[in-house]
Protein backbone atom coordinates (compact mmCIF):
# COMPACT_ATOMS: atom_id res chain seq x y z
CA UNK A 1 0.00 0.00 0.00
CA UNK A 2 1.24 3.47 -0.83
CA UNK A 3 1.62 6.17 1.83
CA UNK A 4 -0.97 8.97 1.68
CA UNK A 5 1.55 11.70 2.50
CA UNK A 6 3.95 10.50 -0.21
CA UNK A 7 1.22 10.44 -2.86
CA UNK A 8 0.04 13.91 -1.89
CA UNK A 9 3.56 15.38 -1.93
CA UNK A 10 4.74 13.58 -5.10
CA UNK A 11 1.52 13.59 -7.09
CA UNK A 12 3.12 14.22 -10.49
CA UNK A 13 5.67 11.43 -9.97
CA UNK A 14 3.00 9.01 -8.79
CA UNK A 15 0.72 9.93 -11.69
CA UNK A 16 3.48 9.14 -14.20
CA UNK A 17 4.29 5.85 -12.49
CA UNK A 18 0.65 4.73 -12.46
CA UNK A 19 0.20 5.88 -16.06
CA UNK A 20 3.09 3.60 -17.01
CA UNK A 21 1.19 0.78 -15.30
CA UNK A 22 -2.05 1.71 -17.06
CA UNK A 23 -3.63 2.61 -13.69
CA UNK A 24 -3.71 6.42 -13.74
CA UNK A 25 -7.51 6.52 -13.24
CA UNK A 26 -7.07 5.86 -9.50
CA UNK A 27 -5.64 9.34 -9.01
CA UNK A 28 -8.77 11.07 -10.28
CA UNK A 29 -10.73 9.63 -7.37
CA UNK A 30 -7.84 10.33 -5.01
CA UNK A 31 -7.61 14.03 -5.86
CA UNK A 32 -11.37 14.52 -5.47
CA UNK A 33 -11.53 12.59 -2.20
CA UNK A 34 -8.43 14.18 -0.74
CA UNK A 35 -9.59 17.71 -1.65
CA UNK A 36 -13.02 17.10 -0.11
CA UNK A 37 -11.47 15.59 3.03
CA UNK A 38 -9.14 18.56 3.47
CA UNK A 39 -12.00 21.01 2.95
CA UNK A 40 -14.18 19.36 5.59
CA UNK A 41 -11.20 19.02 7.92
CA UNK A 42 -10.50 22.76 7.59
CA UNK A 43 -14.16 23.56 8.31
CA UNK A 44 -14.08 21.37 11.42
CA UNK A 45 -10.88 23.02 12.66
CA UNK A 46 -12.36 26.49 12.12
CA UNK A 47 -15.46 25.49 14.07
CA UNK A 48 -13.38 24.04 16.91
CA UNK A 49 -11.44 27.30 17.09
CA UNK A 50 -14.68 29.29 17.17
CA UNK A 51 -16.11 27.02 19.86
CA UNK A 52 -13.02 27.40 22.03
CA UNK A 53 -13.13 31.19 21.69
CA UNK A 54 -16.83 31.34 22.54
CA UNK A 55 -16.40 28.97 25.48
CA UNK A 56 -13.84 31.31 26.97
CA UNK A 57 -16.25 34.25 26.55
CA UNK A 58 -19.04 32.24 28.15
CA UNK A 59 -16.80 31.63 31.14
CA UNK A 60 -15.97 35.31 31.48
CA UNK A 61 -19.65 36.39 31.17
CA UNK A 62 -20.78 33.88 33.79
CA UNK A 63 -18.03 35.00 36.11
CA UNK A 64 -19.17 38.60 35.67
CA UNK A 65 -22.79 37.59 36.28
CA UNK A 66 -23.85 38.51 32.76
CA UNK A 67 -26.16 36.67 30.34
CA UNK A 68 -24.20 34.01 28.32
CA UNK A 69 -27.33 32.34 26.85
CA UNK A 70 -26.90 33.41 23.17
CA UNK A 71 -23.26 32.34 23.15
CA UNK A 72 -24.09 29.01 24.78
CA UNK A 73 -26.73 28.41 22.11
CA UNK A 74 -24.13 29.06 19.41
CA UNK A 75 -21.69 26.66 21.12
CA UNK A 76 -24.36 23.93 21.04
CA UNK A 77 -24.96 24.62 17.33
CA UNK A 78 -21.23 24.38 16.64
CA UNK A 79 -21.01 21.06 18.49
CA UNK A 80 -23.73 19.63 16.24
CA UNK A 81 -21.97 20.97 13.14
CA UNK A 82 -18.67 19.43 14.25
CA UNK A 83 -20.39 16.10 14.90
CA UNK A 84 -21.83 16.13 11.36
CA UNK A 85 -18.44 17.02 9.87
CA UNK A 86 -16.71 14.27 11.86
CA UNK A 87 -19.16 11.73 10.41
CA UNK A 88 -18.44 13.03 6.91
CA UNK A 89 -14.69 12.89 7.57
CA UNK A 90 -15.00 9.33 8.80
CA UNK A 91 -16.68 8.38 5.52
CA UNK A 92 -13.99 10.21 3.50
CA UNK A 93 -11.21 8.47 5.45
CA UNK A 94 -12.83 5.09 4.84
CA UNK A 95 -13.18 5.84 1.12
CA UNK A 96 -9.52 6.90 0.91
CA UNK A 97 -8.41 3.77 2.76
CA UNK A 98 -10.43 1.59 0.38
CA UNK A 99 -9.01 3.46 -2.61
CA UNK A 100 -5.43 2.98 -1.40
CA UNK A 101 -5.99 -0.75 -0.94
CA UNK A 102 -6.71 -0.93 -4.68
CA UNK A 103 -3.84 1.25 -5.94
CA UNK A 104 -0.90 -0.87 -7.18
CA UNK A 105 2.71 -0.44 -6.17
CA UNK A 106 4.95 2.01 -8.02
CA UNK A 107 7.51 0.48 -10.40
CA UNK A 108 11.19 0.78 -9.58
CA UNK A 109 13.03 3.13 -11.93
CA UNK A 110 14.89 0.19 -13.49
CA UNK A 111 11.66 -1.43 -14.72
CA UNK A 112 11.13 -1.10 -18.50
CA UNK A 113 8.07 0.90 -19.49
CA UNK A 114 5.57 -1.09 -21.54
CA UNK A 115 1.92 -2.00 -21.93
CA UNK A 116 1.93 -5.81 -21.98
CA UNK A 117 4.06 -8.97 -21.95
CA UNK A 118 5.14 -8.07 -25.48
CA UNK A 119 7.25 -5.31 -23.92
CA UNK A 120 9.07 -7.49 -21.39
CA UNK A 121 12.86 -7.52 -21.77
CA UNK A 122 14.99 -10.67 -21.88
CA UNK A 123 17.53 -10.37 -19.06
CA UNK A 124 19.51 -13.57 -19.69
CA UNK A 125 19.32 -17.12 -21.01
CA UNK A 126 20.87 -20.37 -19.83
CA UNK A 127 21.26 -23.85 -21.29
CA UNK A 128 21.19 -25.52 -24.66
CA UNK A 129 17.80 -26.27 -26.18
CA UNK A 130 17.28 -30.03 -26.54
CA UNK A 131 17.46 -31.46 -30.04
CA UNK A 132 15.17 -34.32 -31.07
CA UNK A 133 15.26 -36.61 -34.12
CA UNK A 134 11.49 -36.98 -33.70
CA UNK A 135 8.60 -34.58 -33.14
CA UNK A 136 8.45 -33.84 -29.38
CA UNK A 137 5.08 -34.58 -27.83
CA UNK A 138 3.18 -32.50 -25.25
CA UNK A 139 3.36 -33.54 -21.63
CA UNK A 140 -0.30 -34.54 -21.41
CA UNK A 141 0.12 -37.13 -24.17
CA UNK A 142 3.30 -38.50 -22.60
CA UNK A 143 1.78 -38.59 -19.12
CA UNK A 144 -1.42 -40.32 -20.16
CA UNK A 145 0.43 -42.90 -22.26
CA UNK A 146 2.81 -43.62 -19.36
CA UNK A 147 -0.24 -43.84 -17.07
CA UNK A 148 1.17 -41.30 -14.63
CA UNK A 149 -1.34 -38.48 -15.34
CA UNK A 150 -5.12 -38.89 -15.23
CA UNK A 151 -7.27 -35.88 -16.03
CA UNK A 152 -10.47 -37.80 -16.73
CA UNK A 153 -10.87 -39.32 -13.27
CA UNK A 154 -9.92 -36.02 -11.58
CA UNK A 155 -12.64 -34.27 -13.59
CA UNK A 156 -15.11 -36.93 -12.49
CA UNK A 157 -14.48 -36.44 -8.78
CA UNK A 158 -13.96 -32.64 -8.83
CA UNK A 159 -14.13 -30.91 -12.21
CA UNK A 160 -11.96 -29.51 -14.95
CA UNK A 161 -8.44 -28.25 -14.21
CA UNK A 162 -7.68 -30.90 -11.61
CA UNK A 163 -5.46 -33.95 -12.01
CA UNK A 164 -4.52 -37.32 -10.55
CA UNK A 165 -0.79 -38.03 -10.58
CA UNK A 166 -0.12 -41.76 -10.36
CA UNK A 167 2.80 -44.07 -9.65
CA UNK A 168 6.10 -42.58 -10.84
CA UNK A 169 4.29 -39.34 -11.69
CA UNK A 170 3.16 -38.88 -8.10
CA UNK A 171 6.59 -39.84 -6.82
CA UNK A 172 8.26 -37.40 -9.22
CA UNK A 173 6.06 -34.56 -7.92
CA UNK A 174 6.94 -35.48 -4.34
CA UNK A 175 10.60 -35.87 -5.25
CA UNK A 176 10.70 -32.43 -6.83
CA UNK A 177 9.22 -30.85 -3.70
CA UNK A 178 11.80 -32.51 -1.47
CA UNK A 179 14.66 -31.74 -3.87
CA UNK A 180 13.75 -28.04 -3.98
CA UNK A 181 13.34 -27.77 -0.21
CA UNK A 182 16.64 -29.57 0.39
CA UNK A 183 18.45 -27.30 -2.07
CA UNK A 184 17.11 -24.08 -0.58
CA UNK A 185 17.62 -25.09 3.04
CA UNK A 186 21.00 -26.86 2.72
CA UNK A 187 22.70 -24.62 0.15
CA UNK A 188 20.90 -21.27 0.10
CA UNK A 189 20.32 -20.67 3.80
CA UNK A 190 16.50 -20.62 3.95
CA UNK A 191 14.57 -21.83 6.97
CA UNK A 192 11.88 -24.31 6.01
CA UNK A 193 8.39 -23.69 7.38
CA UNK A 194 5.17 -25.60 6.84
CA UNK A 195 2.39 -22.99 7.06
CA UNK A 196 -1.39 -23.35 7.28
CA UNK A 197 -3.02 -23.95 3.90
CA UNK A 198 -5.82 -21.54 4.81
CA UNK A 199 -5.54 -17.90 5.84
CA UNK A 200 -7.91 -15.22 7.07
CA UNK A 201 -8.89 -12.06 5.20
CA UNK A 202 -6.43 -9.90 7.17
CA UNK A 203 -3.58 -12.02 5.82
CA UNK A 204 -4.93 -11.80 2.27
CA UNK A 205 -5.17 -8.04 2.72
CA UNK A 206 -1.61 -7.86 4.00
CA UNK A 207 0.00 -9.32 0.88
CA UNK A 208 -2.38 -7.65 -1.57
CA UNK A 209 -4.70 -10.46 -2.67
CA UNK A 210 -7.65 -8.63 -1.12
CA UNK A 211 -9.65 -6.70 -1.98
CA UNK A 212 -8.57 -6.45 -5.62
CA UNK A 213 -8.27 -10.16 -6.47
CA UNK A 214 -11.15 -11.60 -4.49
CA UNK A 215 -12.62 -13.35 -7.53
CA UNK A 216 -9.43 -15.39 -7.98
CA UNK A 217 -9.61 -16.86 -4.46
CA UNK A 218 -11.42 -19.87 -3.05
CA UNK A 219 -13.26 -18.92 0.17
CA UNK A 220 -14.71 -21.37 2.68
CA UNK A 221 -18.43 -20.80 3.06
CA UNK A 222 -19.35 -19.50 6.49
CA UNK A 223 -15.72 -18.91 7.54
CA UNK A 224 -13.25 -16.05 7.27
CA UNK A 225 -10.83 -18.52 5.69
CA UNK A 226 -9.40 -18.65 2.19
CA UNK A 227 -7.42 -21.46 0.59
CA UNK A 228 -3.91 -20.15 -0.03
CA UNK A 229 -3.19 -19.06 -3.62
CA UNK A 230 0.54 -19.18 -2.78
CA UNK A 231 2.70 -19.74 0.30
CA UNK A 232 3.65 -16.06 0.01
CA UNK A 233 0.47 -15.21 1.92
CA UNK A 234 0.89 -17.23 5.14
CA UNK A 235 4.69 -16.96 5.22
CA UNK A 236 4.81 -13.17 4.75
CA UNK A 237 2.07 -12.75 7.34
CA UNK A 238 4.08 -14.72 9.90
CA UNK A 239 5.46 -11.34 10.97
CA UNK A 240 2.32 -9.24 10.53
CA UNK A 241 2.03 -6.60 13.29
CA UNK A 242 5.55 -7.38 14.53
CA UNK A 243 8.70 -5.32 15.05
CA UNK A 244 11.80 -7.20 13.96
CA UNK A 245 15.37 -6.48 14.96
CA UNK A 246 17.80 -5.22 12.33
CA UNK A 247 20.26 -7.81 13.61
CA UNK A 248 17.88 -10.57 12.51
CA UNK A 249 17.63 -9.29 8.93
CA UNK A 250 17.64 -10.59 6.29
CA UNK A 251 15.26 -13.44 7.11
CA UNK A 252 14.88 -16.21 4.53
CA UNK A 253 11.98 -18.69 4.54
CA UNK A 254 11.08 -21.47 2.15
CA UNK A 255 7.79 -23.34 2.22
CA UNK A 256 5.91 -25.97 0.27
CA UNK A 257 2.14 -25.61 -0.08
CA UNK A 258 -0.53 -26.68 -2.48
CA UNK A 259 -1.92 -23.54 -4.13
CA UNK A 260 -5.56 -22.89 -5.03
CA UNK A 261 -6.67 -20.39 -7.66
CA UNK A 262 -9.91 -19.94 -9.53
CA UNK A 263 -7.96 -18.61 -12.55
CA UNK A 264 -10.74 -16.08 -13.13
CA UNK A 265 -10.47 -14.50 -16.56
CA UNK A 266 -8.20 -17.23 -17.90
CA UNK A 267 -10.84 -19.35 -19.64
CA UNK A 268 -9.64 -20.61 -22.98
CA UNK A 269 -5.98 -20.38 -21.95
CA UNK A 270 -3.93 -23.54 -21.39
CA UNK A 271 -7.05 -25.66 -21.15
CA UNK A 272 -5.02 -28.84 -21.71
CA UNK A 273 -2.39 -30.19 -19.42
CA UNK A 274 -0.86 -29.09 -16.14
CA UNK A 275 0.07 -25.48 -16.92
CA UNK A 276 -3.01 -23.79 -15.47
CA UNK A 277 -4.72 -25.84 -12.75
CA UNK A 278 -7.06 -24.85 -9.92
CA UNK A 279 -4.78 -26.77 -7.53
CA UNK A 280 -1.03 -27.08 -7.91
CA UNK A 281 2.09 -27.50 -5.79
CA UNK A 282 4.73 -24.84 -5.31
CA UNK A 283 7.86 -24.25 -3.26
CA UNK A 284 8.08 -20.60 -2.29
CA UNK A 285 10.98 -18.38 -1.23
CA UNK A 286 10.22 -15.37 1.03
CA UNK A 287 12.59 -12.70 2.31
CA UNK A 288 12.42 -9.85 4.84
CA UNK A 289 15.21 -7.30 4.36
CA UNK A 290 16.30 -3.76 5.12
CA UNK A 291 15.40 -1.20 2.43
CA UNK A 292 19.00 -0.60 1.37
CA UNK A 293 19.69 -4.30 0.69
CA UNK A 294 16.46 -5.40 -0.96
CA UNK A 295 17.56 -5.10 -4.59
CA UNK A 296 20.78 -7.04 -3.99
CA UNK A 297 18.59 -9.64 -2.25
CA UNK A 298 16.30 -9.73 -5.31
CA UNK A 299 19.25 -10.72 -7.53
CA UNK A 300 20.23 -13.44 -5.04
CA UNK A 301 16.65 -14.65 -4.85
CA UNK A 302 16.60 -14.94 -8.63
CA UNK A 303 19.86 -16.93 -8.59
CA UNK A 304 18.46 -19.28 -5.94
CA UNK A 305 15.38 -20.00 -8.06
CA UNK A 306 17.46 -20.43 -11.23
CA UNK A 307 19.68 -22.98 -9.51
CA UNK A 308 16.82 -25.49 -9.49
CA UNK A 309 16.59 -25.45 -13.28
CA UNK A 310 20.35 -25.54 -13.67
CA UNK A 311 20.60 -28.58 -11.40
CA UNK A 312 17.94 -30.30 -13.50
CA UNK A 313 19.57 -29.32 -16.80
CA UNK A 314 16.53 -27.43 -18.08
CA UNK A 315 17.09 -24.51 -20.46
CA UNK A 316 15.42 -21.26 -19.45
CA UNK A 317 15.37 -17.51 -19.90
CA UNK A 318 14.82 -14.68 -17.43
CA UNK A 319 12.74 -11.67 -18.45
CA UNK A 320 12.28 -8.36 -16.66
CA UNK A 321 8.58 -7.59 -16.58
CA UNK A 322 7.58 -4.21 -17.95
CA UNK A 323 5.39 -1.74 -16.05
CA UNK A 324 2.19 -2.94 -17.73
CA UNK A 325 2.76 -6.64 -16.98
CA UNK A 326 3.88 -6.49 -13.35
CA UNK A 327 1.88 -7.91 -10.48
CA UNK A 328 -0.22 -5.60 -8.32
CA UNK A 329 2.11 -5.49 -5.30
CA UNK A 330 5.45 -5.63 -7.09
CA UNK A 331 8.01 -2.86 -7.56
CA UNK A 332 10.15 -5.07 -9.81
CA UNK A 333 9.70 -8.63 -11.07
CA UNK A 334 11.81 -11.14 -12.93
CA UNK A 335 10.02 -14.07 -14.55
CA UNK A 336 11.93 -17.30 -15.13
CA UNK A 337 10.61 -19.11 -18.19
CA UNK A 338 11.52 -22.73 -18.91
CA UNK A 339 11.76 -24.17 -22.43
CA UNK A 340 8.87 -26.43 -23.50
CA UNK A 341 9.79 -28.34 -26.69
CA UNK A 342 6.22 -29.32 -27.68
CA UNK A 343 5.23 -25.65 -27.92
CA UNK A 344 8.61 -24.30 -28.99
CA UNK A 345 8.37 -21.49 -26.41
CA UNK A 346 9.61 -20.49 -22.98
CA UNK A 347 6.86 -20.64 -20.33
CA UNK A 348 6.79 -19.03 -16.90
CA UNK A 349 7.88 -21.26 -14.05
CA UNK A 350 8.77 -18.63 -11.42
CA UNK A 351 8.24 -14.97 -10.62
CA UNK A 352 10.78 -13.28 -8.34
CA UNK A 353 9.63 -9.92 -6.98
CA UNK A 354 10.67 -7.10 -4.70
CA UNK A 355 7.63 -5.45 -3.10
CA UNK A 356 9.73 -2.88 -1.24
CA UNK A 357 7.57 -1.58 1.66
CA UNK A 358 4.22 -2.09 -0.12
CA UNK A 359 3.22 -5.30 1.67
CA UNK A 360 4.94 -4.31 4.92
CA UNK A 361 2.80 -1.17 5.18
CA UNK A 362 -0.38 -3.19 4.63
CA UNK A 363 0.68 -5.90 7.09
CA UNK A 364 2.44 -3.53 9.55
CA UNK A 365 5.79 -5.34 9.50
CA UNK A 366 8.55 -3.13 10.89
CA UNK A 367 12.10 -3.34 12.17
CA UNK A 368 14.18 -1.33 14.60
CA UNK A 369 17.79 -0.44 13.93
CA UNK A 370 20.20 -0.92 16.80
CA UNK A 371 19.86 1.88 19.35
CA UNK A 372 17.07 3.66 17.44
CA UNK A 373 13.81 4.60 19.15
CA UNK A 374 11.68 4.65 16.01
CA UNK A 375 10.90 1.85 13.59
CA UNK A 376 10.97 1.44 9.81
CA UNK A 377 9.07 -0.71 7.37
CA UNK A 378 10.90 -3.80 6.16
CA UNK A 379 11.10 -4.71 2.49
CA UNK A 380 9.53 -8.02 1.49
CA UNK A 381 10.45 -10.24 -1.46
CA UNK A 382 9.33 -13.59 -2.75
CA UNK A 383 9.70 -15.95 -5.65
CA UNK A 384 8.71 -19.43 -6.72
CA UNK A 385 11.49 -21.85 -6.16
CA UNK A 386 9.79 -23.42 -8.23
CA UNK A 387 6.25 -24.13 -9.39
CA UNK A 388 6.41 -27.91 -9.00
CA UNK A 389 3.82 -28.99 -11.58
CA UNK A 390 5.39 -26.85 -14.29
CA UNK A 391 8.81 -28.29 -13.42
CA UNK A 392 7.32 -31.76 -13.88
CA UNK A 393 5.94 -30.63 -17.25
CA UNK A 394 9.38 -29.39 -18.29
CA UNK A 395 11.03 -32.68 -17.29
CA UNK A 396 8.52 -34.79 -19.22
CA UNK A 397 8.91 -32.71 -22.36
CA UNK A 398 12.66 -32.06 -22.29
CA UNK A 399 13.69 -35.57 -21.25
CA UNK A 400 11.26 -37.52 -23.46
CA UNK A 401 12.56 -40.29 -25.68
CA UNK A 402 11.41 -41.52 -29.08
CA UNK A 403 9.70 -44.57 -27.51
CA UNK A 404 7.62 -42.37 -25.19
CA UNK A 405 9.71 -43.02 -22.08
CA UNK A 406 11.14 -40.19 -19.98
CA UNK A 407 14.64 -40.08 -18.52
CA UNK A 408 14.79 -38.84 -14.94
CA UNK A 409 17.41 -36.10 -14.32
CA UNK A 410 20.31 -37.41 -12.24
CA UNK A 411 19.68 -35.04 -9.33
CA UNK A 412 16.19 -36.49 -8.86
CA UNK A 413 17.08 -40.18 -8.98
CA UNK A 414 17.84 -40.45 -5.24
CA UNK A 415 14.30 -39.12 -4.64
CA UNK A 416 12.91 -41.74 -7.04
CA UNK A 417 14.42 -44.76 -5.33
CA UNK A 418 17.14 -44.97 -7.98
CA UNK A 419 14.71 -45.04 -10.91
CA UNK A 420 16.41 -43.73 -14.06
CA UNK A 421 13.64 -43.93 -16.67
CA UNK A 422 9.85 -43.79 -16.52
CA UNK A 423 8.52 -46.36 -18.96
CA UNK A 424 5.10 -47.56 -19.91
CA UNK A 425 4.09 -50.56 -17.84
Amino acid sequence: MLELKFVREHLSEVRTALKNRGQEAFLEDFEDLDAARRRFLSEAEDLRHERNTLSEKVGRLKKAGQDAGPLMTRVREINLQIKDLEAILQDKDAALAELFLNIPNLPHNSVPVGASSEDNVVYKRWGELPQFDFTPRPHWELGEELDIIDFERAAKITGSRFVFLKGPGSRLERGLINFMLDLHTNKHGYMEVLPPFMTNSASMMGTGQLPKFKEDLFKLEGWDYYLVPTAEVPVTNMHRDEILSEADLPIYYTAYTPCFRSEAGSYGKDVRGLIRQHQFDKVELVKFTTPETSYAELEKLLTDAESVLRALGLAYQVVTLCTGDMGFSSAKTYDIEVWLPSQGVYREISSCSNFESFQARRANIRFRRGGAKGTELVHTLNGSGLAVGRTLVAILENYQQADGSVVIPEKLRPYMGGMEVIRKN
